[in-house]
């Protein structure tokens, strides 16, 4: 069938770049060892920062629920989808996150888009960092609302983004908690303290912060001790939390708004009992087994250690999240396949996902890594970067 040739073009120059990338399928449950093309490696590509993906309870959980109500809820929310599992969650959340009230989106991505077309017009202005996640530039996008865009955490740049706001009925200051791909966190004391100043609202995606940050995991906020000075609070169920989902924590008049006016809450059927029960669950582990996030931060700081000792460029992480900065495209790639070669799977990320010249190798270390599979990490991202002439 003709008509794509113009895409086809575009493919195949990314294929003559060294860009062109093919989904690689695992062929195991997540851990810290998945297998591919039949071989074990060691996986550091997942968000699966606490192991819950494959956590007993998590298993249990979801079993359990199937078993009672099913494999499908068969409607969206507002019509013949709510089931009670769904309103408990969301009150476990909302008590989680220490707010009046939470509601649950099909994914981070469609919560970021859901709430900042629902609430913004034309009449209000969105402040946001330069390096925030896809999900909240499509969801700025989606409104028609103005936007200005400050430096990265440069909060002399974004006082005056809000100075030059002024007029507007509603300034809301949109940033990521743990930014995805540097693995930095937002300085949200400053950004609380511009936004009292200038009488603006604050929404912060703790995506990668959930589960990973604050007490028991529950984000920058309480990481920060800003509860309760922070308006919006959007999650995801699918990273730490080990499932799959998205949602926000605020007050109860932005959520019963969202309940009437968030078109991907409105439009999508519900979450099926398995998942929304192992989220239920999730969030007692982490109440109830806090060794997890302290496993995962002496991992990952062991791993930070290695690599920097062994010459690699990390950037500014500051969390689990530790960047390989090789900065050509091609070469990420390169290197990403010489890992797997090795046994270590981690993903070469490159434009349009990061900045030209920032291409990178991203590894994500969780909680049910061992100190011997990260040494063995490292040894293998010495081997690779040395034949490669990275480091």
């Amino acid at each position: 069938m003709k008509g794509f040739d113009y895409l086809q073009t575009e493919l195949d120059e990314m294929k003559e770049q060294g860009t062109f990338r093919k989904l690689i399928p695992i062929e195991s449950e997540q851990g810290s060892k998945v297998v591919i093309n039949g071989k074990e490696v060691i996986q550091l590509s997942s968000n699966n920062y606490l192991g819950l993906t494959s956590h007993p309870r998590l298993r249990k959980a979801a079993l359990e629920a199937v078993e009672k109500f099913g494999a499908g809820t068969g409607s969206v929310r507002t019509i013949a989808g709510t089931f009670s599992m769904h309103n408990e969650l969301e009150q476990k959340l909302a008590t989680f996150k220490h707010t009046e009230a939470a509601l649950v989106f099909q994914s981070g991505f469609t919560t970021n888009q859901g709430v900042l077309s629902s609430i913004l017009t034309k009449e209000d202005v969105v402040i946001s960092d330069a390096l925030n996640h896809a999900s909240i530039i499509d969801g700025i996008r989606l409104t028609k609302a103005a936007r200005k865009v400050y430096n990265h955490v440069d909060m002399k740049d974004l006082e005056r983004a809000l100075k030059e706001s002024q007029e507007f009925r509603v300034r809301i200051i949109v940033t990521d908690g743990v930014f995805s791909m540097d693995g930095n966190i937002a300085p949200l004391p400053e950004i609380v303290e511009l936004a009292e100043e200038y009488d603006a609202l604050i929404m912060v995606d703790d995506a990668h912060a959930s589960g990973v940050l604050g007490e028991n995991g529950r984000g920058t906020v309480n990481h920060f001790g800003l509860d309760g000075r922070v308006h919006i609070q959007v999650g995801t169920l699918s990273k730490a939390i080990g499932v799959l989902g998205g949602y926000v924590a605020s007050t109860r008049t932005l959520i019963d708004y969202l309940i009437h006016k968030g078109r991907p809450f409105l439009f999508s059927t519900s979450h099926p009992p398995a998942v929304t029960a192992a989220c239920i669950e999730a969030i007692d582990v982490l109440l109830e087994e806090p060794e997890l996030i302290d496993t995962l931060w002496d991992n990952a700081k062991f791993f930070k250690k290695g690599l920097a000792e062994l010459g690699f460029n990390t950037g500014v992480s500051e969390t689990p999240i530790t960047p390989v900065i090789v900065s050509d495209d091609a070469l990420a790639h390169q290197f990403s396949d010489k890992l797997l070669q090795y046994g270590v799977f981690a993903q070469g990320i490159a434009f349009p996902t990061v900045a030209k010249g920032q291409a990178r190798v991203r590894t994500i270390v969780t909680a049910q890594h061992t100190k011997e599979e990260l040494q063995e990490a490292l040894d293998i991202f010495e081997k690779a970067g040395k034949e490669l002439s990275i480091i």
